[in-house]
């Protein structure tokens, strides 16, 4: 997991392959002006989610990891509570390969995701997103899906 501000993206362009493409279509973006979607950037390899919601308390929430796609949650306006805990310290469910997604139970900690700041989330890294921090309040967030190789 690597957590930090928009501003200091290029320090993690020689982690992947896509991430200096990811981060560059974040900073080129009309962020605040983009309509709620899905956006392909490279097929399969590489597509962007434009989310609004408002979050939620921590009991709707539900632990997640994925090993196809590495997650970057960028929040564009609002903040949000992300769950996060290695997948080794969850009870891991059964993984679901047409949704890349594994369900996961068990206890972890929270951070603080604010307007311009990210989340890089790998396959080890689980993650319970869009926790209200306080009462529900609206987000508005840009997911890249990257796929890992």
């Amino acid at each position: 997991m690597i957590f930090d501000r928009i501003n200091n993206a290029p320090l993690y362009y020689t982690v992947h392959p896509g991430f200096q493409r990811a981060f560059e279509y974040i900073q080129r973006l009309d962020v605040n002006a983009v309509p709620v979607g899905r956006y392909n950037l490279d097929g399969e390899f590489m597509y962007a989610l434009v989310q609004e919601y408002n979050t939620k308390l921590k009991e709707q929430g539900f632990w997640e990891a994925h090993r196809s796609y590495i997650d970057l949650q960028y929040v564009v306006q609002g903040s949000e509570g992300v769950g996060y805990a290695n997948i080794h310290h969850l009870k891991q469910g059964e993984y679901d390969s047409k949704k890349d997604f594994l369900p996961l139970h068990g206890e972890g900690d929270l951070l603080t995701l604010q307007s311009g700041s990210f989340v890089l989330l790998f396959p080890e890294d689980a993650h319970m997103p869009g926790m209200a921090l306080g009462s529900p309040a609206p987000v508005k967030k840009i997911v890249i899906k990257i796929a890992v190789d």
